[in-house]
């Protein structure tokens, strides 16, 4: 009976993977008990939610684009337009991350803006209000995901070394034993993709609440919640999605 240590290995590392994932999947979704409540969304903080640091990029660099600020070009650069002072705190960030040179790769200009001090401030806002999930809370969900990912990927491992060990009889056996961790552990990951979609990791259940009344009629609005999908193929090239 080798195959019954194996399995006993598979359905511990899954059990102990799945707990893990489930008690920090509670504590993200519950943390914003007793916290100061909802109310309206700015655009940023919108983008913020559905998508992160990123979004709000995103949709601070079209905003421009399509105030003539900046442009755009298919070939993922943002050249200024329009270096004069003025905008909100967000526009100036995109102005100091592209620099004097007045050009820079969008590649780039991701990463500056997402480590502004204007962005910590919207994530710090959502966080205080109970909209956004804090960073440790997206930390411990992403580790649980990757958690139980291993202890699929290690159940089909040891199934598939224990069925050649045992005789072709008992093979219909030892897969329905195998299929319990297996079961366990596919059925952990689906839920947890069905929890962070359609807005990712980033909204709370009360931000996600707010996201799902927004009216998507707007096209900034549309970016904000639902990504560069919504734009026209030269400003998805642009922004690298398309």
């Amino acid at each position: 009976m080798v195959w019954i240590p194996l399995l006993l290995v598979a359905g511990v590392v899954t059990a102990v993977a799945c707990v893990r994932l489930c008690r920090a999947s509670i504590a993200a979704g519950g943390f914003a008990e007793g916290a100061a409540g909802g109310g309206e969304l700015t655009l940023g903080e919108a983008a913020f939610l559905a998508g992160g640091p990123g979004r709000v990029t995103e949709l601070t660099l079209v905003s421009m684009h399509r105030d003539r600020r900046l442009l755009l070009a298919h070939t993922g650069w943002a050249t200024v337009v329009d270096g004069s002072d003025g905008g909100d705190e967000l526009e100036r960030a995109v102005l100091g991350a592209i620099g004097p040179g007045g050009q820079a790769p969008v590649t780039e200009l991701r990463p500056a803006v997402a480590g502004a001090a204007c962005l910590r401030r919207i994530e710090e806002g959502l966080v205080e209000r109970g909209l956004a999930v804090p960073a440790p809370g997206r930390r411990e969900v992403a580790a649980g995901l990757r958690a139980v990912r291993g202890a699929f990927l290690l159940a089909l491992a040891l199934g598939a070394v224990a069925v050649p060990l045992v005789p072709e009889a008992d093979r219909t056996r030892v897969v329905a034993g195998f299929a319990l961790p297996l079961t366990t552990s596919g059925l952990c990951l689906l839920m947890g993709r069905v929890e962070s979609c359609p807005h990712g990791p980033w909204a709370s259940h009360a931000g996600r609440g707010l996201l799902a009344g927004l009216s998507a009629e707007d096209p900034l609005t549309a970016l904000a919640t639902r990504g560069p999908a919504v734009l026209e193929p030269e400003l998805r090239a642009a922004l690298g999605t398309s």
